[in-house]
């Protein structure tokens, strides 16, 4: 049975019930005897008084762990960030978005790292904390310093003949990577996810992708 089933009042009877049965059983007896048959009982019962402790220490524990997680859901349900939707009942928290998709704050010390390893300024989306966050670009840095080779990837969706502002703001970044870093960048179009999720004759993907 779990811990948070089991009922506080069975915990109490079952501690009282105990200690008047071993009580009873030292009717009679001679007096050392009684005595140890009652020490035994006082033992026993301050033992099974620790173990309700525990229990209903853990079925605490529960309790707040769920009220924790409703908590969380809530809160989860009032942003909504993803490729498709973004919406908010109070403003996005960013701070909450790097924690969920597990990535680190772009700090200062990391911007002054990159332009110290690419001996230009950094990009201005990266100095007025448009970028704000990353995955592991120490990672990459630190093989570029070592004399590793990398290489960029991205990629549009292709969903109308002209580029938008969503193409247009990853893409001035990457470029000035691919400057500032001297890589080869690979760009993928995604006719056939635009295909899908936006109903589109394949064909019809693939013409708006070139």
């Amino acid at each position: 049975m779990a811990a948070k089933e089991v009922d506080d009042e069975i915990v109490n009877l079952t501690i009282t019930s105990v200690h008047e049965f071993l009580t009873t059983l030292t009717h009679g007896s001679e007096r050392s005897k009684t005595n140890e048959f009652c020490t035994n009982c006082d033992h026993l019962t301050k033992r099974l008084q620790d173990i309700k402790n525990t229990v209903l220490g853990v079925q605490n524990q529960d309790i707040n762990a769920e009220t924790s997680s409703s908590r969380n859901k809530e809160e989860d349900e009032e942003q909504v960030v993803n490729p498709f939707e973004v919406t908010s009942k109070g403003g996005i928290d960013y701070d909450k978005l790097i924690d969920k998709f597990g990535c680190q704050r772009i700090e200062e010390s990391l911007i002054e790292r990159v332009e110290r390893i690419t001996k230009r300024p950094a990009h201005v989306f990266l100095r007025r904390g448009k970028f704000f966050a990353h995955r592991d670009l120490n990672v990459i840095l630190d093989a570029y310093e070592n004399g590793e080779k990398f290489y960029l990837y991205t990629g549009r969706g292709p969903s109308s003949e002209a580029l938008h502002l969503g193409h247009l703001i990853p893409f001035m970044f990457t470029k000035y990577l691919q400057d500032a870093f001297k890589v080869p960048l690979v760009i993928q179009l995604t006719d056939d996810e635009k295909s899908i999720w936006k109903k589109l004759p394949v064909e019809e993907a693939k013409t708006l992708s070139l």
